[in-house]
C-alpha cells in the first residue's frame, strides 16, 4: 500500500486539511472560544483513548489552559468548529475543575508523540526493519478526523525513521501511514522508557519556564522524567526552580549522580540550596561533592542559614561592582537576560573582592538613578550610602518591613563586618510567604468533579 511521503518540515505536514480534520501540534496553542464570543484560553493537548487495535483510537476531549494556567478538560461534544486560528464552543456546561487524566486516557503530545511504533512493512517506505512485516519509526504528529457521528477518531500518524537523522544530520523523511497500518501503539507501550521526548522539548522551546515547569506537572510521571532527561542542563534548571521542592526532588534524584550534579551547577545557588536542604543530609553532600568546587561553594555557604531568615532567602550573586565602574558598564551587567528583573533593578558597590564575601560595602545605586547619568560616570559618584542592609539573621517578617518601607524589590544582606553576602530578590520572598502548594492554586478554586 502507497504512503505519503513529505518533506522533512513538520510545519508542511501539520497543515491543517479542513474543518474535519486536524494535526493535533497544529491545534496546540489556538484560541479557545466560548459560544459568547469570548476568548477563554488555548488548546494545549488532545485526550484520546485507546480501543482495540483494528479501532481508531477515540478522541474524548481538549486540554484547554485558562488564562489563570488551570487546565482544565473539555468535552469533544462541546466543540462546534475548528479553524485555522480558532477552536470554538457550543453552549453547555464545562467542568472548570483541573484536568488530571483518568486510566485508559492518553495525551497526544503528552505520550504518544514520540512513542516507537511499528508499521506494516512497505518496502518502499525509508526505516529500519525490525521483521519480515513491520518497520519501526517514531511517531511525529496525529492527525483526528471528525465523523458523521460527530465523534473525532484518529485517522493518520506522521511518522519518520526510528534512527533519526542522515548523514548530514538532517531528519529522516516524514511520512503519513493511515491507523490501520500502525502496530505496537497502546496503553502498555505508550510513555514506556524506551520512547524520547524530543518533539515535546521541542513543543515546549517558545515557552517560559514556569509555563513548561506547569505542563510538566501534568505529564504522567514516567513521561516527565523522560523530557527531564532529554532537556539540556541550563534549560532544566531554570524549569527545575519553578516546580515545587518535593517535584524538584524528584527529578534530580532519578537523573545519573554526574547529570544532576550539572544540573545544580546551572541552577542559581539559592534555588540549588533549596533543592539540597530537601535531601537527606548524605544525599546532598553526595551532590555537592560532584559539583565544581566554584559553583558549590556559594551553595554550601548558603546551606549554613536558617530557611526563615534573610540569609535564606538571599542570592549570592547579585550584580557587584567595583567604585570605579562606569555607569555604561553598570547598565550593561543590567541588561544581563539570566537576571531577573529584581535583581536587575540594584547595583551594589563595594571595595574589591567583588566576589561574596566581598570586600566592604559602600552602597547601592538604582538602575533608575543610573539611567539618569552619564555613561561615562563612575559609580562611585552616584552610590546611595544612606540606604538600610539586611543582616543573614533578620527574619521574613524584617524583610517583608524592609521592602514595604523602602518600595524596593531587592534588598542588600550585609554582615557584621560590613561584608555583601548577597541580596534577597521579592521574588525568593514571595515564594516563601505563600503556601506550600501556592503552584497548585488558581484564582477560581471551583471543586467540582469532572463529569
Amino acid at each position: 500500500m502507497r504512503t505519503d511521503t513529505v518533506r522533512p518540515s513538520v510545519t508542511s505536514l501539520v497543515r491543517m486539511a479542513n474543518l474535519n480534520k486536524a494535526f493535533v501540534a497544529r491545534l496546540a496553542g489556538l484560541s479557545v472560544i466560548g459560544p459568547d464570543g469570548d476568548d477563554i484560553g488555548r488548546v494545549r493537548d488532545v485526550v484520546v483513548t485507546m480501543r482495540t487495535r483494528h479501532k481508531q483510537p477515540r478522541v474524548i476531549g481538549l486540554v484547554v489552559e485558562l488564562p489563570t494556567r488551570r487546565r482544565i478538560f473539555v468535552p469533544m461534544l462541546r466543540v462546534a468548529t475548528v479553524e485555522p486560528r480558532s477552536v470554538t464552543l457550543v453552549s453547555g456546561t464545562i467542568n472548570l475543575h483541573r484536568f488530571t487524566s483518568r486510566p485508559g486516557e492518553n495525551l497526544v503530545l503528552g505520550a504518544l508523540v514520540d512513542s516507537i511504533i511499528g508499521v506494516e512493512q512497505d518496502r518502499t517506505a525509508p526505516g529500519t526493519t525490525d521483521g519480515a512485516d513491520t518497520t519501526r519509526f517514531q511517531v511525529v504528529d496525529v492527525e483526528i478526523e471528525r465523523q458523521r457521528t460527530r465523534d473525532w477518531l484518529v485517522s493518520r500518524l506522521a511518522v519518520r525513521p526510528r534512527r533519526g537523522r542522515g548523514p548530514l544530520g538532517r531528519r529522516g523523511p516524514v511520512s503519513i501511514y493511515p491507523w490501520s497500518r500502525i502496530q505496537g501503539l497502546d496503553d502498555d507501550a505508550i510513555g514506556t522508557p524506551e520512547h524520547g521526548a524530543e518533539s515535546l522539548v521541542e513543543h515546549y522551546a517558545d515557552m517560559r519556564p514556569a509555563d513548561v515547569a506547569h505542563a510538566l506537572r501534568e505529564l504522567p510521571e514516567v513521561r516527565r522524567l523522560e523530557v527531564a532527561r532529554t532537556l539540556d542542563d541550563e534549560r532544566l534548571a531554570d524549569i527545575l526552580q519553578e516546580l515545587p521542592h518535593d517535584e524538584q526532588t524528584e527529578i534530580v534524584t532519578r537523573l545519573e549522580l554526574e547529570r544532576a550534579a550539572d544540573v545544580l551547577e546551572a541552577m542559581d545557588p539559592d534555588d540549588a540550596a533549596d533543592l539540597l536542604s530537601e535531601l537527606p543530609a548524605q544525599d546532598a553532600e553526595s551532590f555537592l561533592e560532584r559539583m565544581n568546587p566554584e559553583d558549590s561553594a556559594p551553595v554550601r555557604r548558603l546551606l549554613t542559614f536558617d530557611a526563615d531568615t534573610a540569609g535564606g532567602l538571599m542570592t549570592p550573586e547579585p550584580i557587584i561592582l567595583a567604585p570605579q565602574t562606569t555607569v555604561a558598564e553598570a547598565l550593561a551587567h543590567c541588561r544581563n537576560p539570566d537576571l531577573s528583573p529584581a535583581l536587575a533593578s540594584l547595583v551594589f558597590v563595594v571595595r574589591p573582592p567583588t566576589a561574596t564575601p566581598t570586600g566592604k560595602y559602600l552602597g547601592c545605586v538604582h538602575i533608575q538613578a543610573l539611567l539618569r547619568e552619564l555613561p561615562s560616570t563612575m559609580v562611585a559618584e552616584t552610590v546611595d550610602t544612606s540606604l538600610s542592609t539586611l543582616r543573614p539573621t533578620d527574619s521574613v517578617d524584617s524583610v517583608t518591613r524592609f521592602f514595604a518601607t523602602y518600595n524596593l524589590v531587592c534588598g542588600p544582606v550585609v554582615d557584621d563586618e560590613g561584608h555583601l553576602l548577597g541580596a534577597v530578590a521579592v521574588d525568593d520572598l514571595l515564594d516563601h510567604l505563600l503556601p506550600e502548594d501556592w503552584r497548585d492554586m488558581d484564582l477560581h478554586d471551583d471543586r467540582e468533579a469532572r463529569p
